[in-house]
């Protein structure tokens, strides 16, 4: 699910950002807030940090130890992405193996496609292994598939380096499995 909420942060700013006033451009500000949060990636509460939409307010920034940094509050909207169970969404595979599949979907790296739930698709094994169904639709590697969403969960390993969700993946339903594109001519590739 796509959403856009209002957000506060404090924003710190080192002091060799400063000029011979103490003052800070609002672009050091808004490039620090960037920094912040394309290295905290996700928040397990309000999904994927996609885009800062606008920015609202820029307070008056305190010095708070004696380092010298500067930390300024800044209120600002976010584009964020939730994942939810039930949804349908669309995905890219990266990896096949006998159980089943792995799929990237946006900012989540992991959607485990299980081959329980991909009903009428058999694994056949070779050098580039691949499911394929009775209809000969093909899941192999960098095809998108449009799945449901069976599970959402967080994760966190080793001291918050790696946060992130995790989901598992479904084709059934209608409407779920591979995607074809029409070709040129108007066939389906």
């Amino acid at each position: 699910m796509f959403y856009e909420v209002e957000l506060f942060r404090e924003v710190a700013v080192l002091p060799e950002n400063l000029d011979q006033d103490r003052l800070v451009s609002t672009r050091t500000v808004v490039t620090r807030l960037l920094e912040d949060l394309l290295r905290e990636k996700a928040d397990k509460d309000l999904g994927y940090f996609l885009a800062v939409t606008g920015l609202k307010r820029i307070g008056k920034g305190e010095v708070v130890d004696n380092s010298g940094d500067v930390f300024f509050p800044v209120v600002f909207n976010c584009r964020m992405f939730l994942p939810c169970k039930g949804e349908i969404m669309e995905g890219v595979v990266h990896h096949i193996y006998r159980l089943g599949v792995f799929l990237r979907c946006g900012p989540i790296n992991y959607v485990f496609l299980s081959a329980r739930k991909m009903p009428n698709f058999r694994y056949v094994a070779g050098e580039s292994p691949v499911f394929l169904n009775d209809d000969l639709a093909k899941i192999e590697k960098d095809v998108v598939i449009r799945f449901k969403v069976l599970g959402v969960r967080w994760i966190e390993i080793r001291d918050d380096i790696r946060k992130e969700f995790v989901m598992l993946a479904s084709l059934e339903g209608d409407s779920l499995g591979p995607l074809t594109l029409p070709g040129p001519d108007g066939l389906d590739l």
